[in-house]
């Protein structure tokens, strides 16, 4: 079953730089996704795979967490990227013993994250021994024993750190925390703290519930639907399908971002003549091309511009029924938002007063408005307060609890919110560790653990020893990657649960283990028969997902599995968590499941309905806000944006369109106009002519921190082409991982603790001139 994998690694020589596309998919996103797809899993495969993907008797998609339109399902339920993600997964390339074998550490340590992952799927789990060059074959009983001996040899559970990926299963999940929790630790970083972390803080205090508020039906009943510092043609394409209708019934779209993005501009459905052959369809009526940063004075001005409208008629803006009734903080609010200052707006947004009164129309004319937003939101210092900012403007119309209407942030990876909902957090409240002592006899620690940004720094200051990855690739994904990757090195044993081959298998610790595991895509056969996992999607949708693709290897073990056959080594034979019956049948662990979780009662009976069930959501569903007062809570903190020194850029990291996350498919950024290569940044035609460069330049970019105590520091990445680009002027645009150097450790967004890449100081300097 294996196939030829590349040999060479990128020449960036080749890159070409062409105009940005108009629109989004069409018939080339078709021809991609097929020639990826053929590429990588062969015909048989290809067409075995994708006809399943996210159909009821099928898999969930491994990449974005859109969800399904409830009661409906199209012949071909995926997108471009979608059909990537599961030709990587479902790949026949192999990366085998023999690999590491004929590969050191070291070499594999010099290729780019695009090489290691075209090389393939893992087959056996491998050691890195101390004191050696290359990875060797061990057997799973060694592997857990290796795992178990070093954790029961730390002097305390918390100088050990649990990280997952929002692609593993709720079942797995949950028993990954209650494996955690029973060992006696809280410290369960997870992806979310680097994405949606300051939405949860700020729902959380501002309705009582850290997840979105509306379903796919209420997005295609909108008046008004605002997205704001999101992408979805690249980062959720399926959403496109969903604005098409929300466009058809009549409403309205504002983009709130600094790129114009195609997905935005204009969408092509392959899957209808229109787009096919004909021009599709316009997704935004307005583009607010608002500066870095400057999203949360922009929400204060348009707040201003609605108290204003209601002042001229009383009660006809302002849903005071709502405000009096479900609402707290309200006058400290309305002081705030009436005393800014709309030139400091301006300067902040980068906006004109028109734009600003027309959105305040639009806004004020809707009677059923919707909020999306992503990372342009949350990865900032003030991320937190810019969604309370935006939350603002719906709680003032009434614009929660009712159809058509709502909060809507847009998650990442497929199961990121599951996770959250199954556990993993290091701050979970008592009330769910109570459930779950109860349910398995155990006591859970109440100390809250280490997130993303602590569990590092603990890393790095020998604080914590042992580090394990439930998927993920951890250190492409977090900030400071110099210093992460020290974080790692002083690590005793990392260990990683993956599928494929990425960075974080050539940087560890004194020992290393990598532990291949199954996929969404794959067969998963227990000793109870052949079983089926369950996700949550954004918008707290839970159904199943089976896969049904004869694994690469006989050596590789499901997720579940991996868990409960580590927890009985670590535990012994008379643990009261029974982890052998769990593992033999996923029913049982749903009937736990249903017994601990919120809203997951009868999980088992529910989940298999056709579309899964929804848990519930008190704002939404009931207009009940379980807040400390009881009620909605206004915000009015302290206005903040980012202004760009002189001679200075603020840079915002993003993704390509040939990528999810930190896995690389390819190196086409096609709506962007970038062929071949990814060490460009964009920047606008002003800032060229200001800082003397011209679009082909090759510059280093240079970013600058001023730590706590006042000390300037410098992070530099290498040898980057400028693009002459649609941005603001003084900001600039790159992508993520090549520019996670640039992000200090201890640049985070306030209260969520995120890291910020998206408010980042650099300087670009000729290649050559340092």
């Amino acid at each position: 079953m294996t196939r030829t994998a590349p040999s060479q690694d990128i020449d960036e020589s080749d890159l070409v730089v062409t105009h940005p596309k108009d629109h989004a998919a069409g018939v080339k996103a078709v021809a991609v996704s097929m020639q990826r797809a053929v590429e990588q899993m062969g015909t048989v495969r290809t067409a075995q795979t994708l006809p399943r993907l996210n159909q009821r008797h099928g898999f969930d998609c491994p990449g974005c967490a859109w969800p399904e339109t409830p009661g409906h399902r199209k012949p071909a339920e995926f997108c471009e990227n979608g059909a990537k993600a599961v030709a990587e997964e479902a790949t026949l390339r192999t990366v085998t013993p023999e690999f590491f074998a004929a590969h050191s550490v070291a070499e594999l340590a010099g290729k780019t994250d695009f090489w290691l992952g075209r090389q393939g799927r893992l087959t056996h789990p491998m050691v890195l021994r101390p004191g050696a060059s290359h990875y060797t074959p061990i057997g799973w009983d060694e592997a857990y024993r290796v795992i178990a001996d070093e954790l029961r040899a730390l002097p305390t559970p918390d100088q050990a750190v649990f990280y997952t990926s929002g692609r593993t299963s709720n079942e797995a999940a949950f028993l990954y925390q209650l494996m955690i929790r029973s060992f006696g630790t809280n410290n369960m970083p997870d992806c979310s703290n680097m994405c949606h972390e300051s939405s949860g803080s700020a729902l959380s205090e501002s309705i009582g519930i850290g997840k979105g508020s509306v379903t796919v039906p209420d997005l295609e009943f909108a008046d008004l639907i605002l997205i704001a510092g999101q992408n979805p043609g690249t980062n959720h394409p399926r959403m496109l399908s969903t604005l098409e209708a929300a466009k058809g019934n009549g409403a309205k779209i504002i983009a709130i971002n600094p790129l114009p993005e195609a997905g935005l501009l204009r969408f092509k459905d392959p899957q209808k003549i229109g787009g096919v052959v004909g021009r599709g369809v316009d997704i935004a009526d307005e583009f607010l091309q608002i500066r870095l940063g400057g999203d949360m004075a922009l929400f204060r001005g348009l707040g201003r511009l609605l108290l204003e409208a209601d002042d001229a008629a009383p009660g006809t803006v302002v849903d005071r029924a709502f405000v009096d009734a479900h609402c707290a903080g309200f006058d400290e609010y309305e002081r705030a938002a009436r005393a800014v200052d709309f030139d400091t707006v301006l300067d902040a947004t980068g906006l004109t007063m028109t734009q600003l009164r027309e959105t305040a129309e639009a806004l004020i004319r809707s009677e059923r408005t919707i909020a999306c937003w992503a990372m342009g939101l949350t990865q900032q210092t003030h991320g937190v307060a810019t969604i309370q900012e935006l939350t603002n403007l719906l709680l003032m119309r009434g614009m929660i609890g009712k159809p058509g209407a709502g909060l809507c942030p847009v998650r990442g990876h497929s199961n990121v919110q599951g996770d959250r909902t199954m556990g993993i957090w290091e701050k979970m409240p008592d009330a769910f560790l109570d459930s779950l002592d109860r349910e398995f006899g155990i006591t859970s620690p109440r100390k809250h653990g280490l997130d993303t940004v602590d569990a590092i720094r603990a890393m790095r200051d020998g604080e914590a020893t042992v580090f394990v990855a439930m998927g993920g690739n951890f250190l492409r994904a977090t900030p400071d990657t110099a210093a992460t990757e020290d974080a790692l090195r002083r690590c005793r044993l990392t260990v990683q649960v993956s599928t494929k081959l990425n960075r974080s298998h050539v940087v560890t610790g004194e020992t290393a283990l990598i532990l291949p595991t199954l996929g969404r895509t794959d067969k998963d056969i227990q000793a109870g028969g052949k079983q089926v996992v369950s996700v949550e999607d954004s918008m707290s949708m839970v159904h199943l997902s089976r896969g049904n693709l004869t694994p690469v290897s006989e050596h590789l073990r499901s997720e579940v599995a991996i868990v409960c056959d580590l927890a009985r080594e670590l535990f012994g034979a008379g643990h009261s968590v029974p982890w052998a019956a769990l593992s033999a049948d996923y029913d049982r662990i749903r009937d736990a499941i249903s017994r601990v979780v919120p809203g997951c009662e009868n999980y088992n009976e529910r989940v298999r309905r056709p579309d899964g069930f929804q848990l519930p959501h008190p704002p939404r569903d009931r207009r009940e806000f379980p807040t400390h007062t009881g009620k909605a809570n206004f915000a009015a903190g302290e206005l903040r944006w980012v202004p760009a020194p002189p001679g200075r850029l603020i840079l915002q990291t993003m993704r390509s369109h040939d990528q999810y996350n930190t896995t690389i498919y390819g190196l086409d950024d096609r709506y962007r106009g970038v062929k071949g290569g990814r060490r460009v940044i964009f920047v606008s035609a002003a800032d060229l002519v200001e800082l003397g460069l011209i679009d082909g330049a090759r510059v280093d970019v240079v970013s600058e921190w001023t730590a706590a105590d006042g000390t300037v520091e410098e992070r530099r990445v290498h040898d980057f082409r400028v693009v002459e680009y649609s941005t603001p002027k003084g900001n600039a645009a790159a992508y993520y991982p090549e520019t996670n150097p640039l992000i200090p450790l201890d640049h985070v967004a306030a209260k969520s603790n995120t890291p910020v890449s998206k408010a980042v100081v650099v300087r670009l300097e000729p290649v050559g001139s340092n």
